[in-house]
C-alpha cells in the first residue's frame, strides 16, 4: 500500500496535477474571500468570523477533488496497466487505500495553506483574538471529513469507466446528491431522516464546533462504504 500511496504523491507532483490543483484551490478562495465584492468577502462581512470560508470550500472541492480523483483507476484503464496491477501481490483493498490516500493527502496539502487564514482574520478582530477558535477548529474536522467522503466517491467512479471526464461527471454528480440533493428532497418531503443521509447537515454540524460521534460515523461509513464499493469493483475486474 505504501509503495502506491508513494506513487501516487510523486506522481501528481511530477506533472503539473498536484500544483495546479492547491494553485487552483488557493486562488478561488483567495479571490472570492478577499477580493471579489460580494457575500463571501470577508472583508465586506464585517465580521471576525471565517465561515464564509467554510460555506464556498465544499463547493469548490466537490469540483476540484473529482478532477484529481478521476485518473486514479480510469487511467490504469485506458493504458492497459490496471490488469497489471492486480496481479501485483497485494490485496485490492491495500490498492484502492493506496490510490485513496494519495488523493486525500494532496488536499490535505492545498488545505494547510489556508490555516494563514485563521492567523489573518485573528489578527484583523477587534479586539485581537476575537475569533471563536472553537467553531473554526470544528469546520476544520467537518472540512477533513468532507473531503474524505468526496475522495472516497472519486475514487469509486473513476472504476466506471476508462473515460477520465465520465468518471469525472459521475463523482460530481454523486458528490452534489449527497451534499445538498439530499437536502432539498427533505426540504420538499419535511423528512429529517433523509436530511441526516446527506452530508450537508453533519458537516454544518461540527462546523458549530460540537464533533458529535454520530457526525464522524456517518462520514467515516460514507467513506468506508464507497471504498468497499471500489473494491467490489475491482474484484470484477480482476476475474
Amino acid at each position: 500500500m505504501l509503495a502506491i500511496l508513494k506513487k501516487e504523491i510523486n506522481s501528481f507532483f511530477a506533472s503539473p496535477i498536484g500544483y495546479l490543483v492547491i494553485a487552483i484551490f488557493l486562488t478561488l478562495n483567495g479571490l472570492f474571500l478577499w477580493l471579489f465584492k460580494g457575500e463571501f468577502n470577508i472583508l465586506n462581512y464585517g465580521f471576525a468570523d471565517l465561515s464564509v470560508f467554510f460555506l464556498l470550500s465544499p463547493w469548490i472541492l466537490l469540483f476540484l477533488i473529482p478532477a484529481v480523483t478521476m485518473r486514479c483507476f480510469s487511467d490504469e484503464k485506458k493504458q492497459g496497466t490496471l490488469e497489471l496491477l492486480l496481479t501485483k501481490p497485494i490485496s485490492v483493498f491495500h490498492i484502492v487505500l493506496g490510490k485513496y490516500f494519495g488523493a486525500f493527502i494532496l488536499i490535505i496539502i492545498a488545505l494547510i495553506p489556508t490555516l494563514l487564514y485563521v492567523y489573518t482574520v485573528y489578527q484583523m478582530g477587534n479586539p485581537v483574538g476575537n475569533l471563536d477558535m472553537g467553531s473554526t477548529i470544528g469546520s476544520y474536522f467537518g472540512l477533513l471529513f468532507l473531503v474524505a467522503a468526496y475522495t472516497s466517491v472519486g475514487v469509486f467512479t473513476s472504476t466506471l469507466s476508462d473515460n477520465q471526464i465520465v468518471a469525472f461527471i459521475l463523482a460530481v454528480f454523486i458528490c452534489f446528491i449527497f451534499y445538498i440533493g439530499l437536502e432539498g428532497v427533505a426540504d420538499f418531503t419535511s423528512s429529517n431522516f433523509i436530511e441526516q443521509l446527506g452530508m450537508n447537515a453533519h458537516y454544518k454540524s461540527m462546523s458549530r464546533g460540537v464533533l458529535d460521534t454520530r457526525d464522524i460515523v456517518y462520514f467515516l461509513s460514507i467513506t468506508l462504504f464507497f471504498l468497499i464499493l471500489t473494491k467490489l469493483k475491482l474484484n470484477t475486474e480482476r476475474k
